[in-house]
């Protein structure tokens, strides 16, 4: 099992900035892709970011140019810079984690961003 805890959310004003990060434990080998995904209020969860171990990436449409998705494979975190944030991305940010036996999810971190 992988437990993932994110950490990094809270209320922003519009314009404003925040990086969010999970910290995997566990059965931490053998995490490949690692990502971000959000849910708003009344919406279904959708895809923000993911990135591979080798660093590929990739970008949900509404995101990109304003925030960036990294890792450190060392410590297995991955960071969600977010920039320019605009009040339609309040939402429940939750890190995942796939290895071949499996995908984990964090608890999930709000974000609000005030117009």
């Amino acid at each position: 099992q992988v437990q993932l805890v994110e950490s990094g959310g809270g209320l922003v004003q519009a314009g404003g900035s925040l990086r969010l990060s999970c910290a995997p434990s566990g059965s931490i080998v053998g995490i490949n892709t690692m990502g971000w995904y959000r849910r708003a209020p009344g919406k279904q969860r959708e895809l923000v970011a993911v990135i591979t171990r080798s660093g590929s990436t990739n970008y949900a449409d509404s995101v990109k140019g304003r925030f960036t998705i990294s890792r450190d494979n060392a410590k297995n975190t991955v960071y969600l810079q977010m920039n320019s944030l605009k009040p339609e991305d309040t939402a429940v940010y939750y890190c995942n984690a796939n290895k071949i036996l499996g995908t984990f999810w964090g608890q999930g971190t709000q974000v609000t961003v005030s117009s």
